[in-house]
């Protein structure tokens, strides 16, 4: 008896394959934003051009660090891939893709159970290859490493410049960094001082931000609105005073690079006197009473509320994120609603999008997920967004990719009103009948 080996011969794959790249850079400058223009336009060529490829589109972050889970194009191509509309990502390199090792594996392990490869560039590796994962996880604690060694390095930078009294800010409204000096830019001072008149004048911080969008004066950034928070953090900043205090906040997790509020846990540094002043510090601290002042008339519960709806809620009018407010917050008829975040900023003019009474959403979701109650739950396990239409219509974007809508009907004004609020309001006809008696 004769055995003769005969060689396998791979056939060839005459599938059409569904292709998507990933690209991103981590500074929004203009040469990394040059850079990343040349990625999409390379892989747009490069798939389109591959026999047997059918281009699925190029998704690209800006100016957003590799160690940061919420990059919003990844995320959007984590969503297309759920739903089976991708069957191979093409990523420059493993630090375009992630640099937390965790974040790689979970990615890469969630793109394997749908069957999704990911092919890196630079590697020569396929998430989908014979040793795939041992080899990325390998890779992947090389480049966190690299990514905790960078952040030590700048935070060392950071700390010498503080020591020696020099600020670490570039730019902010009425100053920019010329020769490590904050120099004043005169009109932009005027909007400082014009800002600090108006508070101490009696206005609200959202009135002056409203007069400013109003009056068509442009941010720092140049590119967004005037905000409510934007003229608080410019009311209490004194460095308009000539002063300076250095490490007011810190990068605890150079993964995540949030910046905390430095309360005591390192070292501050006050610098007196480092640069010319755009207001006296007399206005500064009569400033600061006054905020005090209004600060002691509110009531506010000893927490603030903290609800599973944050940042879900996005307005089909206008593309922006709904915003909790409390009417009547400081009794006992609180009514808590969510409402459009242009519409809270400009008013109606801008946005018409409605209102929705936290009641009646709580209800809606209970009833959408078949949940008896939302406690002790977290929302994102269940749903990605929700999309709240001007026809009292909700649209619930789940996480196994699919849609649900409901539509919701607003409380009439006898259902909202109990016993005692309906007293009241007859114990006031009374007093007004009497005045004309």
């Amino acid at each position: 008896m004769q055995i003769t080996e005969i060689n396998a011969t791979k056939l060839p794959d005459i599938g059409i394959k569904r292709v998507a790249a990933y690209a991103r850079v981590s500074s929004e400058k203009g040469e990394a934003l040059h850079s990343l223009s040349a990625q999409i336009s390379y892989y747009n060529e490069y798939i389109s051009n591959h026999i047997g490829w059918e281009f699925a589109g190029v998704y690209a972050d800006e100016g957003i660090s590799g160690t940061k889970d919420s990059r919003p194009e990844l995320q959007r191509l984590l969503a297309d891939c759920r739903k089976k509309r991708i069957d191979l990502v093409i990523t420059k390199s493993i630090t375009r893709f992630a640099r937390n090792t965790v974040t790689l594996l979970d990615t890469i392990r969630e793109l394997k159970l749908l069957n999704i490869d990911v092919l890196f560039e630079k590697e020569n590796l396929h998430s989908l290859g014979a040793n795939g994962e041992l080899m990325l996880t390998l890779l992947a604690m090389y480049a966190e490493e690299e990514a905790r060694s960078a952040s030590e390095n700048q935070k060392w930078r950071i700390r010498k410049m503080f020591e020696e009294g020099r600020p670490n800010t570039g730019r902010m409204l009425g100053y920019y960094l010329k020769d490590g000096q904050l120099t004043i830019i005169p009109e932009e001072a005027e909007i400082v001082r014009m800002i600090f008149d108006d508070y101490l004048s009696g206005m609200g911080r959202l009135a002056i931000a409203k007069k400013l969008n109003a009056i068509h004066v442009p941010t720092v950034r140049g590119c967004d609105d005037w905000r409510e928070g934007s003229i608080y953090r410019i009311l209490h900043n004194e460095k308009y005073t000539g002063d300076m205090i250095l490490q007011k906040t810190y990068v605890e997790d150079f993964r995540t690079k949030k910046g905390v509020i430095n309360r005591g846990e390192k070292r501050k540094y006050f610098v007196e006197n480092s640069h010319e002043a755009i207001i006296s510090k007399e206005i500064f601290e009569r400033a600061q009473a006054e905020a005090e002042r209004r600060k002691a008339k509110i009531k506010l519960p000893e927490k603030r509320m903290k609800t599973i709806f944050t940042g879900m809620l996005i307005c089909a009018c206008c593309g922006k994120h709904f915003n909790r407010r409390v009417a009547n917050a400081s009794t006992k008829y609180a009514k808590p609603a969510w409402i459009c975040a242009t519409f809270m900023r400009k008013g109606k003019k801008y946005c018409n999008n409605r209102q929705i009474p936290e009641k009646i959403l709580i209800a809606k979701t209970k009833e959408v997920l078949g949940l008896p109650s939302l406690e002790d739950i977290d929302l994102k396990d269940y749903i990605s967004e929700i999309v709240c239409g001007k026809d009292y219509d909700l649209t619930y974007i789940m996480n196994s990719g699919a849609e649900v809508k409901t539509i919701w009907h607003p409380y009439s004004r006898k259902d909202s009103w109990n016993e005692e609020m309906r007293q009241q309001a007859r114990n006031r006809t009374l007093e007004r009948s009497t005045l004309y008696e």
